[in-house]
């Protein structure tokens, strides 16, 4: 493919006039790589339960007021985030298989912990990049009739998106942006991580972190990243100043010698959370799709023990189950 089929922009220092790019970020893995980790990754596997544990929260409230904040974690990535009066939903995925046209890829096994129409009025949606687990078209295009709101995403999923379904009100915008949502604004800030819906179409869309600024404090929202060298969780914090709560991947990282250029394992979301200057996290991205070949059970029991040796009390870095419900008072 010569050409972006989702963005024609001027190039900037992430964007070379076709594909974005990490500056100093890691390069591409080969064709090679991919089958080597897909035949030895199927090899690899352990069982995973049938059917794992998971809550059924109560209907969310309406709103959530003043400067506490409740977030309802609704499985993998995806959150309902409520606070300052506001209420986001974050890389919504209700879809069981997330892939190409809803039939191939990995299929869920764990639930989502909320039914859309339990929801509350949205105020806006925030998708962090492109890939199926995380940009899931027919759940938005369910959420463009049932909860309309925007969908604020990073450059190049607006066109991907409209061209879906016309009734979904996708923005896009560039890392360092801001958007006021009346009440906190979402900053877009960059991740160690790439994009892609096919195969010809490799990060021609922008991925990105975001960054929750508030009178509540400051919230983060990895979406999907890669830990590299630590420096960029270095660059946030000094950005932002200290996170009250940041919302952390601790799964899909097996084999480590493939994935860690994209995804962080517990290790890692530690010393993320550390680099953050965070005061409390949430682990996701663990428990729901089959993505890698770790066990069901092991990012929860790798990121204890993290913890442990971080000398990081549990109860600031949270794992559990779809349908957990955790409100952080004033």
């Amino acid at each position: 493919m010569t050409r972006n089929p989702y963005y024609s922009g001027p190039p900037s220092d992430h964007f070379d006039g076709l594909r974005f790019f990490l500056p100093g970020g890691p390069p591409d893995k080969g064709l090679g790589d991919v089958l080597r980790m897909v035949l030895g990754g199927r090899a690899e596997r352990s069982p995973w339960p049938t059917r794992p544990p998971s809550l059924r929260p109560s209907r969310p409230r309406a709103r959530v007021e003043g400067g506490a904040i409740e977030l309802t974690y609704i499985g993998h990535s995806s959150f309902l985030l409520q606070t300052q009066g506001v209420n986001l939903l974050l890389d919504p995925v209700w879809s069981a298989k997330v892939g190409p046209f809803g039939l191939i890829g990995p299929t869920r096994v764990t639930p989502p912990a909320l039914a859309i129409e339990d929801l509350p009025p949205l105020d806006a949606i925030l998708v962090s990049h492109n890939h199926y687990d995380h940009l899931d078209i027919p759940t938005l295009s369910a959420l463009a009739r049932a909860r309309p709101c925007p969908v604020l995403t990073p450059l190049g999923n607006d066109a991907l998106l409209r061209r879906a379904d016309r009734a979904i009100d996708a923005r896009a915008f560039d890392w360092g942006a801001s958007v006021d949502l009346g009440g906190l604004v979402a900053h877009f800030e960059p991740a160690l991580h790439w994009s892609a819906r096919g195969r010809s179409d490799r990060r021609m869309a922008l991925w990105a972190s975001f960054v929750l600024s508030s009178a509540a404090g400051r919230i983060y929202f990895a979406g999907d990243t890669g830990y590299g060298d630590g420096s960029l969780f270095d660059a946030l914090g000094e950005r932002h100043g200290p996170m009250r709560l940041a919302i952390l991947p601790i799964g899909a990282y097996a084999p480590r010698w493939f994935m860690r250029d994209q995804h962080c394992d517990p290790d890692e979301a530690v010393e993320i959370f550390r680099r953050l200057g965070a005061e409390r996290a949430f682990a996701c991205h663990w428990g729901t799709f089959r993505l890698t070949s770790e066990p069901y059970d092991e990012p929860a029991q790798r990121l204890t023990a993290a913890l442990r040796r971080a000398g990081v009390a549990p109860e600031r870095f949270v794992a559990a189950p779809p349908g957990y419900v955790w409100r952080i008072d004033d």
